[in-house]
């Protein structure tokens, strides 16, 4: 397999420069009084938050931490530590109790409905960051990728609902390198991508190979705009993963695009 045609590394100070001005602008524009971002302890929650924290100052970011009764401790220590060292405000809200009212209340099962409740994980977190989002005027701050965008890796509505995206523009690899020029640890950026939906959650679980093999699968196909038989003849990618690649990003096509309705409503600003 050739990975030699995939940037891992870009121009972090412009590519800093660019989201650090589009964030600051959109804030701006949208008269909020600050950022409420879902801080997990891993990689893109953290370069996020610490890209906040710097461009809007400490006093203007809620870090909301929302483990389950799984969550690692490592990660919560690393997200409480890291939003301690940024100077963010830290609201810790455990979801179990939350969750497992959802469950009575609709006879459903964590073993028998696991993917439903992994979702409802997700979502139940979301409605917490929209909560305070609310109170306080501040904007929901998504924490995607663009390696989890294209292949459909979040909760429709849960982890995939935002009022703005911060990197989702930065696949998974070349990110890790992004939180090394932000300062981030090791631990934090080289930390195995683990979404901890359900207890032992892996990307693993899902995906036949992690991000440094899909990545560049995916730069080639949607940056490079080469074929898929090209990229399995001249890059030497096995086609059960270009085909993995392309079969994930139809079907999640739903979660990029906008509602299906008998008539498309596109509206234009007043003249």
């Amino acid at each position: 397999m050739r990975k030699d045609f995939f940037p891992v590394d870009l121009e972090w100070d412009k590519e800093y420069e660019l989201i650090s001005n589009f964030v600051s602008n959109y804030l701006r524009r949208s008269g909020a009084l600050g950022v409420v971002v879902g801080l997990s302890g891993g990689l893109d929650s953290s370069v996020t938050a610490t890209i906040l924290a710097n461009t809007i100052g400490p006093s203007k970011v809620l870090a909301m931490i929302m483990p389950t009764y799984f969550t690692p401790k490592e990660d919560i220590n690393d997200a409480l530590d890291l939003a301690y060292k940024l100077g963010v405000e830290v609201m810790y809200v455990g979801i179990d109790d939350i969750v497992d009212q959802y469950m009575k209340k609709t006879d459903t099962d964590e073993i028998r409905d696991k993917m439903a409740i992994a979702n409802l994980r997700a979502r139940v977190r979301m409605t917490l960051l929209y909560l305070l989002a609310n109170k306080r005027n501040y904007l929901v701050a998504g924490t995607s990728d663009k390696s989890e965008i294209i292949l459909g890796f979040f909760t429709k509505y849960g982890d995939g609902a935002a009022d703005f995206l911060v990197i989702s523009h930065i696949y998974k690899t070349q990110l890790r390198r992004f939180a090394k020029w932000l300062g981030l640890p090791d631990k934090i950026a080289y930390k195995p991508s683990s979404p901890q939906l359900y207890p032992g959650h892996k990307l693993l679980d899902e995906f036949p190979a992690d991000y440094g093999i899909l990545d560049p699968i995916m730069y080639a196909l949607f940056d490079l705009r080469i074929g898929v038989e090209r990229v399995i003849k001249e890059f030497e990618f096995p086609k059960e993963l270009v085909d993995f690649v392309i079969s994930r990003y139809y079907e999640n096509k739903h979660k990029r695009e906008r509602l299906p309705s008998p008539k498309e409503t596109i509206l234009q600003d007043p003249i």
